[in-house]
């Protein structure tokens, strides 16, 4: 990330397509042309686990860091590389186009995943493949299918609430699940499978058009995962593998009683006595699938805030010291490039600073926090940006360019912001007047939400953060990038040098 380059943050969700939900098909690809012909040298993404409607269908709250979300996996595909015939994809719903139908999306797409997996069972085709991939990633992924039928078998309940014997993972057990449900296990084998051929499919297609893929590793895992499930001792919980404590940040910019994540926190100590093995597994597992990974909550890392598990807000809680530079030189053993980005954003102190600085990883710059105050050090005033930075108008934790605009700002920050521009902007063109500032600064990489590329407003927003409604639905709509915007978007990437 040493070039000066410019990309788009879309998540795969996102994208356009017929089944309710972005996907790994043809809209993938043509979204990727639309990047490739402006020039732009990144892709970035949320986090590609999977996700779940009872827990508001976030990418940041999964029940495994290993394993794909199946509800990119496109239907068209599976129909184009044998797995369906086309009869098999009726009758589909009418889905919605602006947003994702999480519910919907997935009662249809597990009828038809089953409809592949019976069609795949009776041929030898890809048969020698998938024995390959199970072989390659069976460290996480009979683990990952025992879980997710047992979660169906006991109707979602969580894994402390199964059978002693489950619960504690002994094997005969186990065994037992395995000679039972064989052939739902062998499924979601089959379907992470299947996931994984088409994304490395997408991103090879990537890779020719000179297209790089940043990624997103959330630094904390959700307790009803097969994670925690399969590695109690890897995390603060006590002797009935109930959380002790759990993850959060204290009262910030997005809420006045901090947000309680409710993740277990790691046991670091335990942690460092397998040479950071875990770790060192996720995060080959990511740069398997990603070019470049941002890591979620980097302060985490260095020091952490953990709030006692009976609480109701993170007001509550305590900064607890982690020792990052001992386990970032065992990263740097394992991946001498650590092509990683900080998520430094918030309270950010002296030590966590001097940890980005000492691997010189690049940190995050927001521009929506540029024009609060009239502090001539703020670091997100693009003045003061550095070259080892990534720069973005906006997070998927922010409003819009535009809606920050119209619903946000004061009117002193929009004075802030003219007298910056050198002239007035309305809340039709602000959100280009955002981006000139960031592609003429010194930064090596920015970045843009495409809600700010199209100049939408607030109802574009992916997520608002402590609310647990209406996040990750928004989609781009067919058509919506036109001919202007990708004209536009070639010519202020050429004009600043980013091609």
């Amino acid at each position: 990330m040493s070039n000066r380059k410019s990309g788009i943050l879309l998540h795969i969700s996102s994208l356009p397509s017929p089944y309710g939900i972005g996907d790994f098909g043809p809209q993938a690809y043509k979204f990727a042309d639309f990047l490739g012909k402006t020039k732009q040298g990144f892709w970035q993404v949320l986090p590609f686990n999977p996700t779940e409607v009872e827990f508001g269908n976030c990418p940041y709250n999964s029940l495994s860091v290993f394993a794909g979300n199946t509800l990119f996996i496109s239907p068209d595909l599976l129909a184009r590389d044998g797995f369906l015939d086309k009869k098999d994809l009726k009758p589909k719903p009418v889905f919605p186009k602006e947003k994702c139908d999480y519910a919907g999306v997935t009662s249809y797409k597990q009828k038809i995943f089953y409809k592949a997996y019976e069609n795949f069972k009776g041929k030898k085709e890809g048969l020698k493949e998938y024995k390959e991939f199970c072989l390659k990633n069976s460290e996480w992924l009979e683990d990952f299918s025992i879980f997710v039928v047992l979660k169906k078998v006991f109707e979602g309940k969580a894994w402390c609430d199964w059978p002693e014997g489950l619960k504690n993972r002994e094997q005969s057990s186990l065994e037992d699940i395995r000679k039972k449900y064989g052939s739902e296990i062998e499924r979601e084998k089959f379907l992470q499978y299947v996931f994984h051929k088409q994304w490395y499919m997408l991103k090879k297609y990537c890779d020719k058009n000179g297209i790089k893929i940043i990624g997103d590793i959330p630094i904390y895992v959700c307790y009803d995962s097969v994670d925690v499930w399969k590695n109690p001792e890897l995390f603060n919980l006590d002797g009935n593998k109930k959380p002790v404590t759990v993850s959060g940040v204290p009262p910030d910019y997005f809420s006045s009683t901090g947000q309680l994540w409710g993740n277990p926190v790691y046991r670091w100590d335990a942690l460092k006595e397998t040479n950071y093995k875990w770790w060192i597994d996720r995060m080959a597992r990511d740069l398997e699938i990603f070019d470049i990974m941002r890591i979620d909550h980097f302060r985490g890392f260095v020091g952490y805030w953990e709030v006692p598990a009976s609480e109701i807000t993170a007001v509550n809680g305590r900064w607890v010291q982690a020792n990052a530079v001992d386990f970032f030189n065992t990263v740097a053993c394992k991946f001498p490039g650590m092509p990683f980005i900080a998520e430094d954003l918030g309270i950010i102190t002296d030590d966590v600073r001097e940890v980005i600085k000492k691997f010189n990883f690049p940190g995050m710059r927001v521009m929506l926090f540029a024009f609060g105050d009239d502090n001539n050090d703020n670091p997100y005033l693009p003045r003061n940006f550095i070259e080892n930075c990534v720069v973005y108008t906006g997070t998927h934790d922010n409003n819009t360019v535009r809606g920050w605009f119209e619903n946000e700002s004061s009117a002193k920050e929009k004075e802030r912001l003219f007298r910056y521009l050198g002239h007035e902007v309305d809340s039709r063109n602000a959100h280009m007047g955002f981006i000139k500032l960031a592609m003429d600064s010194v930064a090596n990489t920015v970045v843009f939400p495409m809600q700010d590329i199209l100049g939408l407003g607030s109802y574009a927003r992916m997520n608002i953060p402590s609310t647990t409604c209406g996040n990750w639905e928004w989609r781009l709509l067919p058509g919506q990038i036109t001919k202007n915007v990708s004209d536009k978007l070639l010519k202020i990437t050429e004009t600043y040098k980013r091609g």
